[in-house]
């Protein structure tokens, strides 16, 4: 199928395998059928009809300005396709973090070398079915097997003109050092303690019911999720019973047998969750089950700035929540950490969120709410510091995978001559007069 016609029918693809997808994804995280619409599936056919809707004016060539010392000439940025371009994916959201980039890929023109994730085995399969449907293997080619051994051998030998890789900071860093000796430029979607601060003017209410909607959704499993909570003092014991009530209203008293809550992905997943219980006390939650991989809601607070809950990335259903009395205090805390991929300020004090938001170096984020800023493809995404490297979405997706070469295009009707010898100190007087 020409690449053109596979970019239309990528989503109808995706609509004949929808059942096996929500099968898949079930079957690999126990994620809820509405879950797994809204925030793998769905995300991707937004993806696919933005790009449709736009693609056409984001590979005209865009004409820039041409100064004084260029004249007679026009200049333009003209788009082509980098290459291939290698896809690595995660396992939290299988489908929506491959095709994603992959429909920005395809939409550049390149060809693609698409690696899911073996953590999620049923998704990988059924994703690899709807891309031997759409495209020929030399368009879109699928690679399956353990990232730590199939990673090393794709990247080694070939000089790939791209590699995007979504996923942890230390196989980041694996990965810049793979491409580094073919020097092929990254895209590296990274995580970090992402922070959500609550000051005493924010609607309490409805920043617990966001904050817990974020910290819970996929089981905690997702990279801009609340990592953690800094609440003012004044409202911390307010957003501790909202958030409880929060709780229990989207999973019921036993949230082990709701059929909205997600699991760990695997075994050690689970055992490393389960350590940062024994890091402060309890609120809410706490219970687990290492057969289903399950580990309830849980709030924990008098946690140790020290302890591993609050230095390293939890990524599963635990939230500490640390009171702060002083805005400088809070934004301290923050900064213990490397930079954020996403932050969230819940306040009705402007300068409250001008302080946070412009004293914070961060990916991207919300004020009085969370993890919108994914659903927008308008939106760049990408992380700074070791939460990331570049950004995509919508056109940032293409622009990553394209290659905008300038160009002059000279007219031979005048030569003005300057610049050719013999030079005279009227030739300098002109250079200077045009350039400044």
């Amino acid at each position: 199928m020409p690449l053109g016609a596979a970019r239309w029918a990528l989503r109808a693809a995706i609509r004949r395998h929808e059942e096996e997808l929500l099968a898949a994804l079930h079957s690999d995280m126990r994620k809820p059928r509405f879950e797994a619409y809204m925030a793998d599936i769905g995300l991707v056919y937004a993806e696919i009809d933005h790009a449709l809707k736009h693609l056409r004016g984001w590979m005209r060539a865009e004409h820039r300005p041409t100064p004084l010392a260029l004249q007679p000439s026009r200049c333009a940025l003209h788009p082509e396709p980098v290459g291939v371009v290698l896809i690595i994916a995660p396992w939290n959201y299988p489908f929506l973090l491959l095709m994603n980039p992959l429909v920005g890929a395809v939409a550049a023109g390149c060809c693609v070398v698409a690696k899911p994730s073996n953590e999620a085995p049923a998704t990988a399969r059924v994703t690899e079915r709807i891309i031997r449907e759409v495209f020929a293997p030399e368009q879109v080619l699928v690679v399956q097997g353990a990232g730590r051994s199939v990673g090393p051998r794709l990247i080694e030998p070939f000089r790939f003109d791209h590699i995007f890789f979504t996923g942890s900071p230390a196989v980041g860093r694996s990965i810049m050092a793979l491409a580094a000796p073919h020097l092929t430029p990254v895209t590296l979607e990274l995580g970090g303690k992402s922070p959500a601060i609550v000051d005493d003017t924010a609607d309490v209410e409805r920043a617990a019911q966001r904050i817990v909607w974020s910290r819970f959704l996929n089981a905690g499993q997702t990279c801009i999720a609340t990592d953690h909570v800094l609440v003012h003092e004044r409202v911390k014991d307010r957003f501790l019973a909202a958030a409880q009530r929060y709780v229990q209203q989207f999973y019921g008293p036993d949230p082990q047998r709701s059929p909205h809550y997600a699991r760990l992905v695997n075994d050690t997943r689970f055992q490393k969750v389960r350590s940062y219980l024994d890091h402060g006390r309890i609120v809410i939650g706490g219970q687990h089950d290492a057969a289903d991989r399950y580990i309830a809601p849980t709030i924990l607070t008098d946690v140790s700035l020290d302890s591993p809950p609050m230095r390293e990335e939890i990524f599963g259903p635990v939230l500490p929540v640390i009171a702060w009395r002083e805005r400088e205090e809070a934004r301290a805390i923050v900064a213990r950490n490397p930079h954020p991929l996403a932050l969230y300020v819940f306040s009705s004090d402007r300068a409250n969120q001008r302080y946070f938001t412009e004293g914070i170096a961060f990916g991207g984020g919300c004020i009085n709410q969370c993890m919108l800023q994914f659903g927008n493809a308008d939106l760049p995404v990408g992380g700074v510091g070791t939460s990331g490297m570049g950004s995509y979405h919508g056109k940032a997706t293409f622009d990553r995978f394209t290659h905008h070469k300038p160009l002059v295009f000279g007219s031979t009707l005048l030569e003005p001559g300057i610049q050719y010898p013999p030079f005279s100190r009227w030739k300098e007087k002109v250079l200077r007069w045009v350039l400044g």
